[in-house]
């Protein structure tokens, strides 16, 4: 991964967290401009993907995207939000890390 796609993926990474912080405090109060604010930072963040797209390839693009998003989102919902998640959901959250982690590496172990 080269350091501008690093930079780029870190970019889209900080504005999906503020997009989906931005659609809780929509849900909790919601209002038109915290709406407005809410897309135009997901559209943002999905601009930037198109670029990651374009270098990496889609899979990857989106697997290393998803990984870090679930895990920061979280972070930011149990922190921030007080959040509770139960033991089953817990697990869902661990697998998925696991899946998206064996769909990145995936053509790296396989050969292709």
């Amino acid at each position: 991964m080269s350091l501008s796609g690093f930079a780029q993926l870190i970019a889209s990474t900080v504005i999906f967290l503020l997009a989906a912080t931005g659609a809780k405090y929509w849900a909790l109060a919601p209002s038109i401009p915290k709406l407005l604010l809410t897309l135009a930072l997901y559209s943002l963040g999905n601009l930037i993907m198109l670029r990651l797209v374009r270098e990496f390839g889609m899979a990857s693009a989106f697997s290393l995207s998803a990984v870090i998003q679930l895990v920061a989102v979280n972070v930011i919902a149990l922190a921030f939000f007080g959040e509770k998640l139960s033991l089953v959901q817990s697990g869902g959250i661990v697998l998925a890390i696991v899946a998206v982690g064996l769909i990145t590496l995936g053509p790296a172990a396989g050969g292709q």
